[in-house]
Formats: structure tokens, sequence, C-alpha cells
């Protein structure tokens, strides 16, 4: 995730048979009860997490977002441990990724790199998930996967939430045909190996942005929203002050009509990261990031399992189906 040099402070399960236990910056289709005919994936046939205050409200209550299966994800993630780029540990899970997305009918493409970096060259692999459409026009949603390079750093929240939040939006999304297509990107690398800087972060981002921009797809991207720490007990997000003007409106106004503005308040932050590969190549985008800095455990082996609320995770879950809606609609 973020690191200290990159952010101006605000202006203002568990799955399959796992019990439970990851750092970078910080980032519909029209009819999601189809999702509910799906066979259970392995991955999700697991118990929920018990009843708290942070349960989840029940998926005909969040478009069919189901949080306790968002929760779930992130507990299997937290089970193999801590998932810099390059470790076995990833490897694990970007089979764990493919496998649930293959799961859920998921149409997907992976691209395996090399990254230059402070620590030596590293394999890296983004996966791409396409939902074609009926007119031409990509709607990009977004999350990175990796893990800070820390010892005994499992980030449930910086990369295990959004990573999360991604794959029950696949499942809901892929069976599903709109208006414009949407692609989902899981990227590797985003977090620093060292220090964060415009060469030792976002090394993901910026492969699928150059990818995109060498073969023509980067004009394609109506929209880019991505997610990056969104599963907090006591999230609260700000308004990110590089993202595209039009995009935060269009989130934060969805998230007041749907009940949310406890936790999407009007204040603002700055945050570089995955959304500024795209930012940078002309692509409207945004990042809907927690307010990292202040949650008491950012970038700390602290960043744990019983950090993430299901609760929370539903209702990002819940605002980004109902934007892509409205992006559909557009």
């Amino acid at each position: 995730m973020i690191s200290f040099s990159r952010i101006i402070l605000p202006t203002a399960v568990f799955a399959c048979l796992v019990p439970t236990g990851l750092t970078g910056c910080k980032a519909t289709g029209n009819d999601s009860n189809g999702a509910a005919t799906q066979p259970l994936p392995i991955s999700a046939a697991a118990s929920a997490p018990p009843q708290t205050a942070d349960e989840a409200p029940p998926p005909e209550k969040t478009g069919g977002f189901d949080g306790k299966r968002a929760f779930a994800h992130v507990a299997k993630q937290v089970s193999f441990g801590p998932r810099p780029s390059g470790s076995q540990a990833i490897v694990q899970l970007q089979d764990y990724l493919q496998t649930e997305l293959k799961a859920y009918g998921c149409s997907t493409e992976t691209d395996s790199f090399g990254a230059d970096t402070p620590v030596g060259r590293l394999a890296m692999k983004n996966i791409l998930v396409k939902i074609p459409g009926e007119n031409p026009g990509v709607i990009l949603l977004a999350t990175h996967y990796d893990t800070l390079l820390k010892d005994n750093f499992v980030g449930a929240d910086d990369g295990g939430s959004s990573t999360a939040l991604m794959l029950e939006l696949a499942r809901l999304l892929c069976g599903q045909h709109g208006k414009y297509a949407i692609w989902i990107a899981f990227f590797d690398g985003e977090e620093a190996m060292k220090q964060w800087s415009a060469n030792d972060s976002r090394y993901g981002s910026r492969q699928m942005a150059a990818r995109f921009a060498a073969g023509g797809d980067i004009k394609k991207i109506r929209a880019f929203l991505l997610a990056d720490i969104v599963g907090g007990r006591k999230a609260r997000f700000l308004r990110e002050s590089s993202s595209t003007p039009a995009l935060i409106d269009l989130v934060w106004n969805t998230a007041a009509k749907l009940g949310y503005s406890a936790i999407f308040l009007n204040n603002s932050t700055s945050a570089e990261d995955d959304h500024d590969s795209f930012l940078k190549r002309g692509v409207p985008a945004m990042d809907v990031i927690a307010d990292f800095m202040n949650n008491g455990y950012w970038h700390t082996p602290q960043d744990s399992l019983d950090k993430i609320s299901p609760r929370t995770l539903a209702m990002v879950g819940h605002v980004f189906l109902e934007s892509v809606n409205q992006l559909q609609s557009k």
C-alpha cells in the first residue's frame, strides 16, 4: 500500500477448510440475482464468521453482494501468510484467484512479466477478467492483490479486502451482459519493494496501462474504478483529490442514495495508487480508499483478519455494483 512519502493527510471463512488468520497505496450489469444459481465454489464452502455488530446485511439488501462470502475470501488470503510479489505464497493466491474466477464462469487473461525492482528482478502476474458488452467501451474495475514486503505482514485490509471485493463482484457480474464491457483487473506489484517512488511501486498497473496503450485498448476505457483498503471495521472513505471529479461525484452520490453517507464522507485526501497509472494516460479514474493513515494498523503486522468487517465489505460492494449500473446507463 501507500508509503508515508506518498500521502497527504485529509483536509477537513473462512474459505475452504482454512481457519482465520497484507500493502501498496492507500485504493454492473443490471441483474445481480442470476449469480444465486451458480454452484458454490470450493473456496466459499465454509462457515460464516460469528454474528457480531459487523455482520453483513443479507445480499438481497446489497444488490446481491454477499459480505460473508467476501469476508471468507479475505480469510483465505490471510491463510497463505504474507504475499509479496515473487513469493511462493502469492503463487498460491494466483492459483486461488484463477480457480475462483473459473468457477464463476469468468473469461480471464493473464500477463506474466518480469519487473526490475530494488530487491532484484521479480516474476509478477496481472489477471484480467473480461465481460463483454453490447457497445464499444469498457468499465474497468481494479484491485492489487500483493502485500507489503514486510515480516509478518498479512495485509488483511491492504490487499486482502479489495481483492475479496473484486472476487465477489466478478461472481455477480460474469454472467451478465450489459451495455458496455466490464473488465476486472487484479494487479500484482502495487507495493514498493523498498521505498515508494515512481519506479518502485505500481508495477502491475503500470504494466497493464502500457500494454493497453500499445494495443489501443486504453482509448476504450470509459471509467476506471479502483478499490484499496476497503474492509476495515471502522473504515471511513474520503474523496481522493487526484481522482476524476465526475467519477468521485458519481460514486459518492451513489453511496448517499444507498444510505452510506456515514462512511463515505465529503472530506478530501490525496493518495498515490494504481489509478495514477491510468490517469497519466488520460483515462477517467478514481480511487475508493479508506482513511488508512488513521486506522491504527496500516503497514503493520496488526493488519490482520480481526480488523475486517463483513458489513463494511457489503456496503462498499453495494456502492461499486450500483455505480457500475449508473455507468452502464450513461
